[in-house]
């Protein structure tokens, strides 16, 4: 099976640190968590997963670059050529520091720009979603896929909020006065990774947020796509990895979601063109 290596090692290399994340869990106190930037939490967990992660991704693949969360990024925008492992080693630092699940270990292989691999590890629960480009997404390796609604008034979305950026914050509310009165519900659970990975195995019927890291969302994105969904950017339009917003839904529910996040898109778009910033 093509990337049949890769997605082995990428699993096993999640399976791992998720591993090591929940013998951390315990003891772990939350004044122990240090402050990247506002409201952005690290641990040194979240360290020592990626090590473990990037370890056994060097020993397999050394030719291979690599864009991680905890350093050793070597640029947010896609690769024109050549592959990059795109690794979350705590996806949902904020929960697990509380320890409030979901929180996840993310891990994706980009080549020439697209996503060819995608494993995403539910830390407490051990629950695993893979896939491959081209060969379907599985639970456990159970086959799964989105779900089959249609309209929005059926749908369950998931959603995260501002937390660190709230230039954006007013076309969320108008987006969410949308949403509240269009769906069945909006639910927040603080790892995008997990939002994706739950959107992908037709738990939630969608998801959208902005201000997000191409690590928050790769392996999230090929998940969702090899569950039969569509995935762009927030505006409907740009690459969902690196545009620092998207939209994750069924194909017949995709439109309809775009179409309610515009007043979104069009404040995190004016909001990118002024800072010059994504994600």
């Amino acid at each position: 099976m093509p990337l049949s290596a890769e997605l082995s090692v990428a699993r096993e290399a999640a399976l791992d640190a998720a591993s090591l994340i929940r013998a951390r869990s315990a003891g772990f106190d939350r004044r122990d968590a240090r402050t990247k930037t506002t409201h952005d939490l690290v641990t040194d967990v979240d360290e020592a997963a990626q090590r473990v992660i990037l370890e056994r991704l060097r020993g397999a693949f050394p030719e291979d670059a690599i864009l991680a969360e905890e350093g050793g990024r070597d640029g947010a925008r896609p690769l024109a050529s050549g592959r990059r492992w795109i690794v979350d080693p705590l996806d949902g630092t904020t929960n697990f520091a509380h320890g409030v699940p979901p929180y996840a270990v993310s891990i994706a292989l980009e080549d020439a720009g697209e996503i060819v691999v995608g494993v995403v590890a539910e830390v407490t629960s051990g629950e695993t979603f893979c896939a491959t480009r081209g060969g379907g997404l599985t639970v456990d390796g159970t086959p799964a896929s989105v779900s089959h609604t249609e309209i929005l008034d059926e749908a369950l979305i998931a959603t995260g909020f501002p937390f660190r950026d709230y230039s954006y914050a007013r076309g969320y509310l108008e987006t969410f006065e949308t949403m509240i009165h269009a769906t069945r519900g909006l639910r927040r659970h603080g790892s995008a990774a997990m939002d994706l990975a739950w959107t992908a195995a037709g738990r939630f019927d969608g998801f959208f947020e902005a201000g997000l890291a191409p690590w928050d969302v790769a392996a999230g994105v090929l998940l969702v796509r090899e569950g039969g969904g569509t995935v762009t950017g927030i505006d409907g339009a740009s690459h969902p990895v690196f545009s620092g917003g998207l939209v994750a839904a069924p194909p017949a529910l995709h439109p309809a979601i775009v179409d309610a996040c515009r007043p979104l898109a069009g404040a995190y778009a004016s909001r990118s063109e002024t800072t010059g910033e994504r994600g």
